[in-house]
């Protein structure tokens, strides 16, 4: 049986090496897992996992760049041409204790080495040395029907990693399958177990789902299981949140977040998707009933939002950096709405942040996904064009050095005068250092003098 998408690249020729001089020494050695399932799906594989009989120790004897990364569990990570690959020596698991590992291996068969695989779909083997495909699971045939089913029992495989959970709507997003029955049913009973499972691999797999092209689909899985209200309860709560009808006719703040999520481009980023979950989940804490103007309003939403999105984001262990870029899109959501009574300076500034594009694209979205007004998008649109053949900051035409140098007291005041003559170039008032000294003397008569 021939891969073609596998053996047309160099990754492919290293790691049949690998196996070639594992089977050269009496082993058994098979490609295994996800790079099986890709190739079959034809789909060019990131890496390659094998799988032998050969013991960690003997890995490491043959192979002279190695690194131990789980020899408790037959794991060593093997170095060689440029590339990494994991061979994990055919084993079967203990009994598990904290939803997560085992407490104990032992080295066995091919076979068992598969039982204890999650899906079937990632529990086939592939001999690259004589091209057979070596399925004791049944991974092939659910395959072909796309279908995610769990290997054995559904509520055992979830029992002994509760990650599986999160694993399983990943592979059903991205592949576009179904979930089979059974598993289904089994993952619905354990989802609010998910919380056993570490913070940062729940972040990893929901940036996973969330950064997939198919991100929507993978929302409404985390939906309709219950995952999602046991990893994100503040979006859960969203559910419910009337919003005035003259500028959201889709529905509730949840439905309004889930269309958001669908309007994004293919491409978008996790950081992006969860800008667009959170930016709203001040609402049903800010919510109140303007009876003069007979309407709901939210006032402060923002604010709050983007505290609590950066509790949110702080629980599952973001990066500072990360947490910055999806606090700041949702404190400055609503600020879009003024744009175009910006002056050249202020609008310039706001522009010129580093995560512009991020809140640019949550903006398009939010208005696409509620009333469809895009005249502010496009007005911002138009003025990134406008501005792009020169820098929206351009360098300053005078420096706090050069205010010392002309007689000023180092303090607050020079700051302000700084500021001041950088408004004044942004809105194209003065051009050149002289006439920025001018101004400055303008501005602080006590440098007339000077």
């Amino acid at each position: 049986m021939e891969l073609p998408v596998l053996e047309a690249s160099r990754l492919y020729s290293v790691a049949v090496s690998i196996v070639r001089k594992l089977r050269q020494k009496g082993f058994i050695a098979y490609f295994a897992g996800g790079s099986v399932r890709d190739a079959l799906l034809g789909k060019a594989p990131k890496d390659i996992d094998i799988a032998t009989n050969a013991r960690p120790e003997d890995v490491s004897v043959l192979f002279p760049r190695t690194i131990a990364v789980g020899v408790q569990f037959g794991v060593q990570r093997v170095l060689e041409e440029g590339f990494e690959f994991e061979v994990a020596t055919f084993r079967s698991d203990g009994r598990y204790v904290d939803g997560r590992h085992p407490l104990d291996v032992r080295f066995a068969t091919p076979e068992e080495d598969a039982a204890r695989r999650d899906f079937t779909i990632n529990g086939m083997f592939y001999d690259p040395v004589d091209g057979k495909l070596i399925d004791f699971v049944g991974g092939r045939q659910d395959l072909g029907r796309g279908i995610i089913r769990a290997i054995g029992v559904p509520a055992e495989r979830f029992r002994e990693d509760r990650l599986r959970l999160l694993r399983a709507i990943r592979f059903g997003a991205h592949l576009e399958f179904q979930l089979e029955a059974d598993t289904w049913a089994a993952l619905n009973r354990a989802a609010k177990e998910i919380i056993v499972v570490s913070p940062e691999r729940i972040r990893d797999e929901l940036v996973k789902i969330l950064e997939d092209a198919r991100r929507l689909r993978g929302f409404e899985l985390l939906d309709q299981s219950g995952l999602l209200a046991a990893i994100l309860p503040e979006v859960e709560g969203l559910k419910g949140c009337e919003q005035p009808e003259q500028f959201h006719p889709e529905g509730d703040v949840f439905v309004h977040t889930r269309k958001m999520l669908g309007l994004l481009g293919p491409e978008a980023s996790g950081l992006q998707a969860l800008a667009v979950l959170l930016h709203d989940i001040g609402k049903p804490f800010t919510r109140s009933f303007d009876a003069a103007e007979n309407r709901i309003r939210f006032n402060g939403h923002d604010r709050l939002g983007a505290e609590m999105a950066e509790s949110v984001m702080a629980r599952f262990r973001f990066s500072r950096q990360e947490i910055e870029v999806v606090v700041e899109a949702v404190r400055n959501h609503m600020i879009f709405k003024d744009v175009q009574q910006m002056r050249a300076a202020k609008l310039k500034r706001f522009m010129a942040r580093p995560n512009f594009n991020v809140e640019l694209e949550l903006h398009r979205v939010d208005c696409a996904g509620s009333h469809g007004d895009l005249e502010n998008y496009r007005f911002l649109v138009n003025k990134r064009e406008e501005f792009a053949n020169e820098p929206l900051i351009p360098p300053p035409l005078v420096r706090g050095d050069d205010l010392l140098r002309l007689g000023m007291t180092p303090g607050p005041r020079i700051g302000e005068l700084l500021h001041a003559i950088q408004t004044a170039q942004l809105e194209g008032e003065i051009k050149t250092r002289s006439q920025a000294i001018e101004l400055l003397k303008t501005l602080e008569p006590t440098l007339k003098n000077r």
